[in-house]
């Protein structure tokens, strides 16, 4: 079995002052219970499947879904993060992207072609816009003296 992860003293100290007040009853080992919760999220686990040595699953289960609830986690993550300064770089993981049921029936149907994904740069006739691709209407003669060059895309 893999050690188990715990949050350092230090780090505890640092995000204590974020943990909302105790109501009536004092809470089981705040360590205890974040660490479980960063083990289970990090590890990809289901709740049912965190080891023993945290505490009961419904536990960190409750404690997860009330403090997300009231914000207590987001609180907790701007100010670590506010804490670090502005990164030397950002980094994105697409892990997790899904792409719809019929993105993977694009390249049989001559759908996605990247000689026409790159046309479409070139060709004033299309016109970029937030809901992607779409042909330019035709030029009149009035817009014929107005006529803007295409946009250019950012990238």
């Amino acid at each position: 079995m893999p050690s188990l992860f715990l949050l350092s003293r230090a780090q505890m100290r640092c995000i204590k002052p974020l943990f909302p007040k105790p109501r009536s009853l004092p809470r089981v080992n705040d360590r205890r219970v974040i660490s479980g919760i960063v083990y289970v999220i990090r590890n990809g686990l289901q709740w049912k499947d965190a080891p023993r040595a945290y505490g009961p699953h419904k536990t960190l289960y409750n404690r997860f879904v009330r403090w997300s609830r009231r914000g207590v986690f987001e609180r907790i993550l701007a100010a670590l993060a506010g804490q670090a300064g502005a990164p030397d770089r950002l980094m994105i993981d697409t892990t997790h992207l899904k792409a719809h049921r019929t993105a993977a029936s694009l390249q049989q149907k001559r759908l996605c072609c990247m000689s026409s994904v790159v046309s479409l740069f070139d060709d004033p006739a299309c016109i970029a816009t937030p809901q992607g691709w779409r042909a330019a209407p035709p030029p009149s003669a009035a817009s014929a003296l107005t006529r803007r060059a295409p946009r250019q895309l950012g990238f």
